[in-house]
């Protein structure tokens, strides 16, 4: 929120600088982003008056003004704006002065031939708009009145006298979005009484509506609404005053009306929305009115005041006359009801929305503004009737109203004053916040001390004991102080963080990573030996599958989906890298995916980590010794590299046959299993048409591993329990077993039936030959394994060996149907 140093002073005194000031609200938990000096913007620039005017002799766009600016002789000024004029009173740069808006020196220079000393200025080049048809022209009434005179500084007359503060709040602190919390704020920290701009009773108050009523049916949406209506309205410009103040708040000036609820908005933190009553009517096609709020249906259509027409949804809520939508609820007013020139009569509506329901409509429909913003954090209800008697007093004063008649409609809801009590005790402070440093002593806060920083917080604080206080939070402060604890932290924020000693922990203990970290870690350093880098993209996806969540308002089609898996990703990377002529890229991926569930497409989406990686092509520098062609990686070299990884993690892992994926080589996928029957993943060849469609080298492999099923794997008891074994210092003796096996029959369940019926004295089985063709069976190949023994206690001899070979014979042959060919 943007805070004007020189309206802040009108709510509460204060001496401080505005760095001090900026210091102040950031050791009390507001953020202060930025100091604003406007008054740089206009340093050297005083009222002048244009005493004569006369074309350019040579630029038929030019005029040749003479300027008094009281410094004992006239000027002339060349200027270029249709509206300069004899005898009006302008805003002249002096030569000299530097306007850091435009980045312009003020120089004597000749223009055509004419010597021009001094600019005339437009609002533009003094920053308080975007864009000006003209020179700014002061109003000649000021200076026949005397308000103004020649060689005046223009900074006060145009609100530039003035700092501006960019405060940002906690999400907790909803009061913080106005003038008047803050100025809670710094009433708090100085001590200094508030200053509170509350109207007194106004004529009319009492009265009742008159063919306008209100009901409320939804109690959750709006407990409390409140209508007025005003007549006699004169539509034009705000006040000077008003105006300078919204420009200093970031808020464009409009006319009276609008004005002075977007005032009401940045001051009290309230929003207000006035219709024009007579449009209201007609939108409503009778002659009485009946104002109520409600959800819309999903048929219904509403042009909003930025005039868009959007189709609104369930959970937009509307504000309707006669049930015809008028206004988006809390957030938006709409054009058919918009004051304009032409209106007299004003209904000026004054709500307490629910903070989540508003939350959502304003969700529904991509909007988000002032109004939205205050109310998802939420209003305080309790001075809802002083923010609309503070719009009404300004109606009065602005726009000459009359003020006809007021009414309003509660709900149960709405009649639950927000007030609450919470108890406090005293050596809870203590505990919390230890000791505090003065004059150069520590000791613990006094009771005393206590009950006077709750009472600056507005806070009542009656002692039920020694120890005890029971505490009466006030209503701007309902939201946000609920529990003992958020006491403590206001005693701690407003007596001053740095005043706390500092205080050593009793007792300390080493830091150290979780063991999804520390697997994390180990994962990575893995993949990195291996030879892969690590690459992260983004979860946002083009939709492509009915499995995809797809993002309600996307900012770009390209990116309104979420991933369902990383190998997209991947391989796009992959063709990418070959594309600008970076080689292959041999990469894997740590990230999250999103499926929607199969058994329920409209639930809840499943959000799963995954761990992808890609290898493939020939990253070799020098390919001399098969005349430069590239060698294609094979499928032995890339289940290698994922081989070295949980080898790396000590993590076994099974190889089976599987067709899953459109994108993966049928022939050569396999999944990967754990522990005999847990699914860890995936690891394939890409199919050969997604590699001609994507011209990617001959063969490029991929994977896919569950991170859960790699966490229970790798952590926990079983992770931490390593087992160490001395080297034997026997050799070892090796047999080869050759035979004839049914292709069907793969390698890995003929290693893990050789390896339980060799014991413990069979040290590995490794197979070093396949060959299928002439002399071999249809139906079957010939595999050659090599099987070590060894034993840790002595030498082995063909006694020890041969009975448990022929058992690693005899269960091949009865359990895979074999012919052993040795």
């Amino acid at each position: 929120m943007r805070v004007s140093v020189n309206w802040l002073k009108e709510l509460v005194e204060f001496d401080f600088s505005p760095e001090a000031l900026a210091e102040a609200l950031t050791m009390a938990g507001f953020e202060v982003e930025e100091i604003e000096d406007r008054r740089s913007w206009a340093e050297g620039v005083v009222v002048g008056r244009v005493l004569d005017t006369s074309p350019h002799p040579d630029a038929a766009k030019l005029s040749v003004c003479t300027v008094d600016i009281n410094q004992g002789q006239t000027s002339t000024i060349v200027c270029g704006a249709a509206n300069v004029g004899a005898n009006t009173c302008v805003p002249v740069a002096t030569v000299g002065s530097y306007l850091p808006k435009v980045d312009l020196k003020v120089k004597p220079r000749e223009l055509r031939g004419v010597a021009s000393a001094g600019m005339i200025c437009s609002l533009a080049e003094l920053g308080l708009a975007r864009d000006s048809e003209g020179i700014y022209i002061f109003d000649e009434q000021q200076f026949e009145q005397g308000e103004i005179s020649i060689g005046q500084d223009v900074r006060p007359l145009l609100g530039l006298d003035d700092f501006v503060l960019d405060v940002t709040s906690t999400a907790n602190r909803a009061d913080a979005l106005s003038m008047v919390g803050i100025a809670r704020e710094i009433s708090a920290i100085t001590g200094n009484p508030l200053k509170l701009p509350i109207s007194d009773d106004l004529p009319g108050s009492k009265t009742a509506l008159d063919k306008v009523d209100i009901t409320l049916s939804e109690p959750k949406i709006c407990p409390i609404y409140m209508g007025s209506v005003l007549e006699g309205i004169r539509i034009g410009p705000s006040p000077t005053w008003l105006q300078q103040r919204l420009i200093a708040a970031g808020t464009r000036a409009i006319n009276n009306v609008v004005d002075v609820t977007n005032y009401v908005l940045l001051e009290w933190g309230q929003p207000l929305h006035a219709f024009d009553l007579d449009r209201l009517m007609a939108v409503g096609e009778q002659d009485s009115l009946s104002v109520s709020v409600r959800y819309a249906t999903e048929s219904e259509s509403l042009v909003t005041l930025d005039d868009q027409e959007r189709q609104l949804a369930a959970q937009t809520v509307l504000i309707t006359a006669n049930d015809v939508p008028v206004a988006l609820a809390g957030v938006m007013g709409g054009a058919k009801t918009e004051v304009i020139d032409t209106t007299e009569r004003v209904f000026l509506e004054a709500a307490y929305f629910d903070s989540a329901v508003i939350r959502k409509s304003a969700r529904s429909q991509g909007l988000r503004t002032e109004a939205s913003a205050r109310y998802e954090r939420g209003v305080n209800p309790a001075e809802l009737k002083l923010a609309r008697d503070r719009a009404l007093q300004l109606f009065i004063e602005t726009a000459g109203a009359t003020l006809v008649g007021q009414g309003e409609d509660r709900t149960e809801i709405g009649n639950i004053s927000p007030t609450r009590e919470v108890s406090l005790r005293l050596s809870r402070v203590h505990q919390i916040l230890g000791e505090v440093v003065e004059q150069g002593s520590t000791k613990a806060l006094d009771k005393a001390t206590v009950e006077t920083l709750l009472s600056k917080l507005g806070c009542k604080a009656t002692a039920t004991d020694e120890d005890t206080w029971t505490v009466e939070i006030p209503p701007y402060r309902y939201r946000d102080l609920e529990r003992e604890i958020d006491l403590i932290e206001e005693v701690a924020r407003l007596y001053g963080y740095d005043r706390f000693a500092n205080t050593l922990p009793s007792q300390t203990s080493r830091g150290y990573l979780s063991q999804a970290a520390a697997l994390s870690r180990r994962l990575r350093a893995a993949f990195r030996g291996a030879g892969l880098t690590e690459v992260i993209h983004y979860s946002l996806t083009s939709p492509s599958s009915d499995r995809q969540v797809v993002i309600a308002n996307p900012l770009f089609t390209e990116y309104s989906a979420l991933r369902i898996d990383l190998l997209d990703g991947l391989i796009a990377a992959f063709e990418l890298n070959i594309n600008q002529g970076n080689g292959p890229l041999n990469a894997f991926e740590i990230g999250t995916v999103f499926n929607q569930p199969d058994d329920d497409p409209e639930g809840d989406p499943i959000e799963s980590i995954k761990v992808s990686g890609i290898v493939g092509g020939d990253a070799r520098q020098g390919r001399w010794e098969n005349s430069n062609q590239e060698r294609p990686l094979t499928w032995y070299e890339a289940k290698g590299i994922l081989e070295c990884v949980f080898d790396n993690l000590g993590l076994a892992v099974d190889y089976r046959a599987e067709a899953r994926d459109e994108r993966l080589h049928p022939g050569r996928t396999a999944g990967l299993f754990v522990r005999g029957r847990t699914r860890l993943g995936t690891f394939a060849q890409l199919h050969p048409e997604l590699r001609r469609e994507r011209d990617l080298p001959e063969a490029v492999y991929v994977f896919e591993l569950d991170w859960a099923v790699l966490e229970m794997c790798l952590t926990g008891k079983r992770g931490k329990a390593v087992k160490f074994e001395a080297f034997s210092r026997y050799p070892a003796s090796d047999r080869d077993l050759a035979f004839f096996a049914p292709i069907e029959v793969n390698v890995a369940e003929l290693q893990k039936a050789m390896n339980k019926s060799g014991g413990k004295l069979l040290e590995s089985v490794t197979l070093f030959d396949e060959y299928r063709g002439q002399g071999v069976p249809e139906g079957s190949r010939s595999l050659a394994f090599r099987l070590v023994y060894r034993a840790s206690d002595h030498n082995l001899t063909d006694k020890d060996i041969d009975p448990i070979h022929q058992k690693i014979r005899a269960t091949l042959e009865k359990t895979y149907k074999v012919s052993l060919r040795s």
